[in-house]
């Protein structure tokens, strides 16, 4: 899978950078993935969250961060929509977060 962007993993691990081996680690993963569906990530990702056919949600180091992404499945790109902490994402409306572009 192509993921956009990188750029924006390295920014938050930056910042938090407990988060860094983590984010690695699921950026090389879903790089070598090739899920043409919701039910193929799921067989890779248990405990990832299906929100709707695009939208998905990651735990990161042992679920005490969030990863909000849409998958274009057909075309194999990942855009990251969100990162942050859990209890951040527990305030948020995951289905209506928009992705936002990074510079």
């Amino acid at each position: 899978m192509r993921i956009i962007s990188r750029r924006t993993l390295t920014n938050y691990w930056e910042r938090n950078p407990e988060t860094e081996q983590a984010l690695k680690s699921w950026f090389d993963e879903v790089s070598n993935a090739l899920w043409t569906s919701p039910n193929e990530l799921k067989e890779q990702y248990c405990n990832a969250s299906i929100i709707t056919s695009k939208r998905v949600v990651f735990n990161i180091k042992g679920n005490n961060y969030r990863l909000a992404v849409d998958i274009e499945y057909r075309i194999g790109i990942v855009f990251i929509v969100w990162i942050g902490a859990h209890k951040e994402y527990d305030k948020l409306n995951v289905r209506k977060i928009k992705y936002a572009k990074t510079n």
